[in-house]
């Protein structure tokens, strides 16, 4: 069932930001992102008074609440100068550039994406914090424009199947270096075959006279 639409009183207190695309960079995550941000700079109160649709941020009081208004306001305007370098976080960047938290890893770890720094933070209503790497928007920016993305794929892809290929050999050369045990043959014993090399030895065996 579709969400009913808010009702807007022609007297509320309302201000509107269109946030820019070098900002968003595509992603409705990281515009969400965004608007957490902003949100945790606004005293409790009047946080549910900032809300986001499409790429406008939209700051709303009823009226009579003008102080509140004004101090949000400034407080909001002041947290968007130069947004468009705020840090990009994990799950910005694998929405951004449509990859996965395993590539993510893989390519942080090598080097092919490129760290910012970290950041750390407190989860809510718990004492542990979880430390995490941040990402330059721009670097992101240029890795999305130039798809590298597919070009780091490919080269997986590559290294992967060389690795197989490698392991393959190296297992069929320790199979061959492995010494080959070879079955006793029948009556291999020495003492067996002797036996019949001396005349009479079956009489001997039949008569009982060996020890």
């Amino acid at each position: 069932m579709p969400a009913k639409p808010k009702i807007i009183a022609e007297t509320d207190l309302v201000e509107e930001w269109t946030l820019p695309p070098a900002a968003t960079l595509g992603s409705t995550v990281r515009t969400k992102g965004i608007l957490l941000e902003m949100r945790a700079r606004l005293p409790s109160a009047t946080k549910r008074s900032l809300d986001v649709m499409g790429v406008v941020l939209t700051l709303r009081m009823p009226e009579g609440f003008d102080d509140e208004f004004r101090a949000a306001l400034a407080i909001v305007s002041k947290g968007l100068e130069g947004i468009e370098s705020l840090p990009v976080i994990p799950r910005e960047i694998q929405d951004i550039l449509s990859i996965s938290n395993t590539e993510r890893y893989r390519w942080l770890k090598d080097g092919r994406l490129k760290s910012a720094g970290t950041r750390t933070v407190k989860l809510r209503g718990r004492a542990k914090k979880i430390t995490f790497h941040v990402f330059d928007p721009r670097f992101v920016e240029e890795v999305l424009n130039e798809d590298l993305v597919s070009a780091w794929r490919e080269d997986d892809a590559i290294t992967k199947a060389e690795n197989r290929r490698q392991a393959a050999w190296k297992a069929k050369l320790t199979r061959a270096q492995k010494p080959r045990v070879r079955e006793p043959a029948p009556d291999s014993n020495p003492e067996d075959a002797a036996r019949y090399l001396l005349k009479g030895w079956e009489e001997f065996e039949r008569d009982g006279l060996l020890r």
